[in-house]
């Protein structure tokens, strides 16, 4: 029989390293319960996160979801849109009034404040919807060659590349306290804004204005920024010189083509106290070939057109002047034309003047040496037809 072995002999169980290894890994019954323990209070702890977790989720999910959708249409059906990202525009409702000088206010082709729409160019009209708030908006100044080759689309970082600044030392390019205004409805109207500069200095030697959303005032889909056509922008001296197109009867008479401000012939006229536009029409009427006499040789046949026609081009008005003689009186257009006669109670209209065309020189000369003299009327407008109907002498 063999004899029982000792804990401590070689051949002992105890003695193979695999035994001994599960004996050091047994854990012990306190740190079991504190594993348990710890195990538990990190599925209470999910279990009261999750509900605000999902919270968090939804709302976040919901903000982008109204950032990227149209509001409720005002249309009846009260549908809801999505919008593509490229469809939103804004655009001017008009073109600008040219031409443009600095100090002078920029409007459009009907003289009114410019107005910015918001249309979805997809159907090439104004959105019926609208945006969930107002929008802020701004007027820039861009550079007359963006963009190019026509190019009717861009990106935001293209159209703020080309926005023009001031000179160094210079005024701002737009001023005015309508710059940013609000987008409302679809809907902004731009007080009054002039440019400061004129555009002389730029490559192009042209600007466009141009309006984009101020970026801090809408996180929505992208709305394309509006450009109008561009345009030239003179010193408002040479506004100083312009020529009146019609001429106004009061203009000075250097306002006519062909006739420079202090050149030659304006100071031949002023010389022969022919100052105004309705001044050069008179005489026109009464002593043409004086008329071109004042003016001199300088001024020939094709320069005397040019500047009779666009005189002719005024609006003569409503007021009339009669002459009186004890056998006539006679009614006057404002650049000494006859518009009606009665000459020994025998009434002429204008067309029947030829038949006394003698006797009506007479008193149209007459007439013309005692103007500031005439009683003044106001009557019906005058025939403009008469500016090149009437007698001429």
């Amino acid at each position: 029989m063999a004899g029982k072995r000792f804990l401590d002999e070689p051949g002992s169980e105890l003695d193979r390293p695999g035994d001994q290894k599960r004996m050091r890994r047994r854990p012990s019954f306190a740190s079991v319960i504190g594993e348990a323990v710890m195990v538990n209070s990190l599925k209470n702890f999910c279990l009261a996160l999750e509900p605000m977790l999902r919270r968090v989720v939804n709302e976040e999910m919901e903000t982008k979801f109204r950032r990227s959708t149209f509001p409720l249409s005002r249309s009846p059906s009260l549908r809801i849109q999505s919008l593509e990202p490229s469809n939103l525009q804004l655009i001017f409702s008009k073109n600008l009034l040219l031409p443009l000088f600095t100090g002078s206010k920029i409007v459009d082709l009907d003289s009114s404040p410019l107005q910015i729409l918001l249309v979805d160019t997809r159907f090439d009209q104004i959105v019926s919807t609208y945006l969930p708030r107002p929008v802020k908006i701004e007027v820039v100044v861009l550079d007359g060659d963006f963009p190019e080759y026509d190019k009717r689309k861009w990106t935001s970082e293209e159209f703020n590349r080309n926005i023009v600044k001031e000179r160094t030392g210079k005024r701002p390019l737009l001023a005015g306290d309508c710059l940013t205004v609000n987008l409302r409805d679809g809907y902004a109207a731009v007080g009054d804004i002039e440019f400061t500069d004129n555009s002389s200095w730029i490559r192009s030697r042209k600007f466009r204005l141009g309006v984009r959303v101020v970026p801090e005032s809408y996180q929505g889909v992208r709305i394309r920024e509006a450009i109008t056509e561009a345009f030239v922008v003179k010193d408002h001296r040479g506004e100083l010189y312009k020529k009146h197109h019609p001429p106004a009867l009061q203009d000075e008479v250097w306002r006519l083509e062909k006739i420079g401000k202090d050149g030659a012939f304006h100071k031949k006229l002023a010389a022969a106290r022919i100052n105004t536009v309705q001044d050069f029409l008179k005489l026109s009427v009464v002593d043409q070939r004086n008329l071109k006499g004042i003016l001199g040789p300088g001024m020939s046949e094709k320069m005397w057109e040019v500047a009779i026609k666009h005189a002719r081009t005024c609006d003569l008005g409503s007021k009339h002047f009669v002459f009186r003689r004890p056998n006539c009186t006679i009614t006057f257009n404002p650049i000494c034309q006859i518009v009606h006669a009665v000459i020994d109670g025998n009434s002429y209209s204008t067309e029947e003047l030829p038949c006394i065309t003698v006797y009506a020189e007479n008193m149209v000369r007459q007439a013309y040496v005692e103007w500031d003299s005439l009683e003044e009327i106001v009557g019906i407008s005058s025939d403009t037809r008469l500016l090149t109907q009437g007698i001429y002498i």
